[in-house]
């Protein structure tokens, strides 16, 4: 069975007489042939891909695949260890009857701190929904400072949430340090504290937050429908723009907008329904500190409110 290959396969195999030509790979001989003049350019072919095809005859058994997982180029074998199981017969163990191969594995020690971390950070990506990309971002970071070794003393797990944090932010879909701590056994003081060593150690930065970067999310969470979110991202705006809340998190700008713009419409929501998604993505609605600058001095009391019926479309 032969199907059109992928160029990114292999970049470098072309036919010499076509090289323009997209190869065509027949899987059951491993041969990758030239349409154009039918020219097999490469014979036996090895796929690094994940085994797809089972062999435990419909049996319940753990893992009935035959090899393992695709190659991890972030591992330094690319993951092509050999992990020797438990033996039940008498020659699997020795005098004492402990067994000969309880220990006995390929992998280094340095691979099997980064599979470890590998597997938290997935899980921890998991948790709040986040793509592959930032996964694979995160593995890099990671394998970056783990290899460098300029966070001594650190915990792997503290490392990896930090390095989370930073992919979240560099492919532009932020998450909170209260976030992160929700999915981590981690504190945020010592998530803040490996943020800030990483971004030393490996010399980069990460774009400012802004209130648009919550906005959609914490208005997705409210439940609020798309113009109380465009309102509520003008408010932010012109209060960011008027100097109305000088030193204040966006994210409790943010906050007090989506509260301002909820009150002025008839899509209020319940102090439970802000506590619920507060909770989570820690939202200082009730906080004076970072409500009064745009609702005014008195409890909270907004000023005049008349953006929504003045700008329906957030402009």
């Amino acid at each position: 069975m032969a199907s059109t290959s992928r160029l990114d396969v292999l970049p470098r195999v072309t036919c010499p007489n076509h090289p323009d030509a997209i190869l065509v790979e027949d899987y059951r001989a491993g041969d990758m042939i030239c349409p154009e003049c039918g020219l097999v350019v490469g014979d036996r072919v090895i796929d690094v891909g994940s085994e797809w095809r089972t062999f435990s005859n419909d049996k319940a058994t753990k893992d009935p695949s035959r090899v393992g997982d695709s190659q991890n180029p972030l591992l330094s074998d690319g993951d092509l260890t050999t992990m020797i199981g438990k033996g039940t017969g008498a020659a699997s163990f020795d005098e004492f009857g402990n067994s000969k191969y309880q220990n006995r594995r390929t992998m280094s020690s340095s691979d099997r701190a980064m599979m470890n971390a590998f597997k938290e950070i997935t899980t921890m990506a998991d948790r709040i929904n986040l793509p592959r990309n930032i996964v694979d971002r995160t593995n890099n970071l990671f394998k970056q400072v783990y290899e460098q070794k300029s966070l001594k003393g650190r915990a792997n797990d503290a490392i990896a949430s930090a390095c989370l944090y930073i992919a979240c932010r560099q492919e532009g879909v932020p998450r909170t340090f209260k976030e992160i701590c929700a999915v981590s056994r981690i504190s945020k003081k010592e998530i803040g504290r490996c943020f800030k060593l990483i971004l030393k150690a490996l010399e980069t930065s990460v774009d400012l937050i802004t209130t648009g970067d919550f906005m959609s999310r914490f208005c997705s969470n409210l439940g609020l429908p798309k113009q109380v979110q465009m309102a509520a991202t003008h408010i932010a705006r012109k209060a960011v723009e008027l100097d109305l809340v000088p030193g204040r998190s966006p994210i409790s700008v943010a906050a007090a907008a989506i509260y301002m713009a909820s009150q002025a419409s008839a899509e209020k929501r319940t102090q439970k329904a802000r506590r619920c998604v507060r909770g989570r993505i820690h939202i200082p609605l009730h906080h004076p500190t970072a409500s009064q600058s745009i609702f005014g001095p008195k409890k909270g009391k907004p000023r005049k409110v008349r953006f929504i019926q003045d700008h329906p479309t957030g402009e």
